[in-house]
């Protein structure tokens, strides 16, 4: 039974790891931006916290707060964003973060469709190479719904990771024509 159970998450792990695309079932949500900056430093941004406190400093009409409940960014950070007015929150864990192919993965722990009916919320933030100076970020949440709440149809929300990909956006381009002025 224990090698069972092993097996059953190491599928789950490597899954959300390779980003393959066997998805065990879960439902999809994705946003593509391009970003006419080098992918590297889109994926300095993204890869620990960055993104996460520009948004919060960007979208102060959205996110009332970012709180580090444990770690420092990397693998195994948890992370709970505060909504305005305060009543609603989302904890997220870090389980991926990995450079070679710049993408970061984080695990719903609570709140977000998790407080409406889905089982599992996972988010999977990519920074994809086009050219040299330009690249894409890709946000995707892979999601699955309580069988007793399939008829409510429950989806999260993919609007914030997609003002933030817009941010970032905004700011590593306009400090990338700062910074070659």
């Amino acid at each position: 039974m224990l090698k069972q159970v092993s097996f059953i998450f190491f599928l789950i792990f490597f899954n959300c790891y390779m980003g393959s695309e066997f998805k065990l079932g879960l439902k999809h949500l994705t946003n593509e931006v391009e970003v006419n900056v080098p992918a590297s430093r889109v994926w300095e941004l993204y890869r620990h916290l960055g993104i996460s406190i520009l948004a919060a400093q960007q979208l102060k009409n959205v996110i009332q707060s970012v709180q580090v409940l444990k770690g420092d960014g990397g693998v195994g950070t948890i992370l709970k964003l505060t909504f305005v007015p305060g009543n609603s929150s989302y904890t997220e864990k870090f389980i991926v973060i990995n450079d070679a192919k710049k993408v970061k993965v984080a695990k719903g722990l609570e709140g977000g469709c998790l407080a409406i009916g889905c089982s599992v919320q996972i988010v999977r933030l990519e920074i994809i190479e086009k050219t040299r100076d330009s690249c894409i970020i890709r946000s995707d949440i892979g999601y699955a719904v309580k069988e007793e709440f399939e008829a409510n149809d429950p989806k999260p929300n993919i609007q914030l990771l997609a003002a933030a990909a817009q941010i970032a956006k905004r700011f590593l381009e306009s400090s990338g024509a700062a910074m070659s002025a």
